[in-house]
């Protein structure tokens, strides 16, 4: 597969590493500081979005040559969003809340070319069964979840277990809607 532009994807995440370079594509990761602050009176389905938007913004400096992907994900129960757990117990507190629940994934992608944004959501329901508190303790002693939305990530020990249901794409949950990125992209692959 190959693009008519350079791609950039403007984040750290091996998770979205793996999926660009799963589905086929070559890029180049450049990451930028970015405010990623947003009010309180923002609807959590506009943060992702709108954080995905504030990391793509800040490149400016790359013409109509360069394709950049920006994302941001969140987890949100109970109208609350479950950010990057900062330790054990927080990470064991945000398990705890979703075993036996339904909660929703939020991913939001910004893509830029030269002068011109499009950005958009994609959502996904996820369901846990019953995590046993041994199963919560094993999954963040042995997988460390400190650098996901959540505590957890799809494609780990606690997915694997414990999600029976997800009602969306797999891949909007592990952090980047590869089939809507595609639609944008298209016009621009050669298969």
């Amino acid at each position: 597969m190959k693009l008519s532009k350079n791609l950039i994807l403007g984040s750290n995440s091996p998770r979205r590493k793996e999926i660009l370079k799963s589905f086929g594509l070559k890029f180049k990761v450049l990451v930028r500081p970015t405010d990623e602050s947003f009010g309180s009176e923002m609807q959590i389905e506009k943060v992702p979005e709108f954080l995905a938007f504030q990391k793509s913004s800040c490149f400016e400096d790359f013409g109509q040559d360069t394709i950049i992907i920006c994302a941001d994900t969140i987890v949100a129960i109970n109208n609350q969003i479950l950010n990057k757990p900062t330790s054990y117990d927080e990470a064991f507190e945000m398990l705890s809340s979703l075993s036996n629940k339904t909660h929703k994934v939020i991913t939001g992608v910004s893509i830029k070319i030269g002068e011109n944004y499009t950005n958009f959501i994609d959502e996904a329901l996820v369901n846990f069964d019953k995590l046993e508190p041994n199963e919560i303790d094993y999954y963040i002693k042995n997988h460390k979840p400190f650098d996901k939305a959540g505590s957890y990530g799809v494609q780990d020990f606690i997915g694997m277990m414990g999600i029976s249901k997800i009602e969306g794409s797999f891949y909007t949950v592990m952090g980047l809607p590869i089939h809507k990125v595609y639609t944008f992209l298209k016009p621009y692959i050669k298969l």
